[in-house]
């Protein structure tokens, strides 16, 4: 099955690079390395098949055909190369896991070197509002009253700040204020946020808060690439991805601490230096944990790949 990315880089000389372009929409083949130029397709085609993909099950209380589309967002230092893999990585794991919808990719530019975190910041910010003005206002907008489709967000890293303005974007410009709008779930995963930001009452994570059903937020406090030591980062605020969401929030968002999950498979990643940010990617147990919380059939405190350790939720260790 082919790949279905949207990317707002800027295309030069047949591939795409780490600048800011116009929103492009991809149908990339299974066995592309690389998405390119030349994988390009009408928005109206490519809207058309992510939602004949993502119909693959049956509401049980009217027996109308319902849907899901899980879009994953990247964070910085991602090349194309790195976002395509990083995508199939999930795709591959919800289709083992039985996933009867859609994954598909925002791609904003980002560079393939971890000293330009702050461009890369820049550009977050300045295409953040791609992301819904082209992506989910397109699936809003295209709702059929005979199907019902639910959209997820996946976002990692930086991918989480540009999820956040995105938001926030959409409701400074009323983008989409003619629609009543909202994201079933919500997964941030080594999320380069702020702790703070995200909490109740925060002027930047409201509209965040209040256009999703459920947040999740899955951290590690071994996760190096969030440490305030770190000379990329300019030592910002404790990030939400290695400390955790603060006390008060809303009751919709949750904290999994990936912790010891983390501590029981870094071996496999030898001494690399940033596995715990990006061992989330290859490890099942967390993979089949957001396809759980994805689905919605379960309480948050009853997902079979969790436990509860002093009130706190944990990604089961091994």
């Amino acid at each position: 099955m082919p790949d279905y990315i949207f990317t707002v880089r800027k295309a030069s000389k047949g591939e795409y690079g780490s600048e800011p372009g116009s929103a492009r929409f991809l149908e990339v083949p299974e066995q592309a390395k690389t998405f390119t130029p030349d994988h390009q397709i009408k928005k109206s085609d490519w809207i058309k098949k992510v939602l004949d993909e993502s119909t693959g099950r049956f509401n049980p209380s009217t027996n109308e055909p319902m849907g899901d589309i899980v879009m994953y967002v990247h964070g910085f230092n991602n090349s194309v190369e790195t976002t395509l893999k990083r995508h199939r990585y999930i795709k591959a794991a919800f289709e083992k896991f039985g996933f009867q919808g859609s994954v598909i990719s925002f791609d904003w530019p980002s560079h393939d070197t971890p000293l330009n975190y702050l461009e890369d910041r820049w550009d977050a910010k300045q295409t953040a509002n791609q992301l819904v003005k082209e992506g989910i206002a397109s699936f809003v907008k295209l709702q059929r009253p005979e199907c019902e489709i639910n959209l997820h967000l996946m976002a990692h890293s930086m991918g989480t700040y540009v999820v956040r303005e995105a938001f926030d974007d959409a409701d400074d410009r009323r983008t989409l204020a003619s629609f009543s709008w909202s994201i079933s779930q919500v997964l941030l995963f080594g999320a380069d946020i702020s702790a703070s930001s995200m909490a109740e009452g925060s002027s930047k994570s409201s509209s965040l808060y209040r256009h999703c059903n459920r947040l999740t937020n899955y951290y590690n406090h071994f996760d190096s690439a969030l440490k305030l030591s770190n000379i990329k980062r300019v030592g910002v605020a404790p990030r939400v991805g290695r400390v955790g969401l603060p006390q008060d929030v809303p009751r919709k968002a949750v904290d999994v601490n990936c912790t010891s999950r983390f501590e029981s498979v870094k071996a496999v990643f030898g001494d690399d230096e940033f596995a715990g940010h990006r061992f989330y990617f290859e490890d099942e147990t967390f993979l089949r944990d957001a396809y759980l919380t994805i689905l919605g059939d379960t309480d948050r405190s009853s997902i079979a790949t969790r436990s509860v350790e002093n009130g706190n939720l944990i990604l089961t260790p091994g």
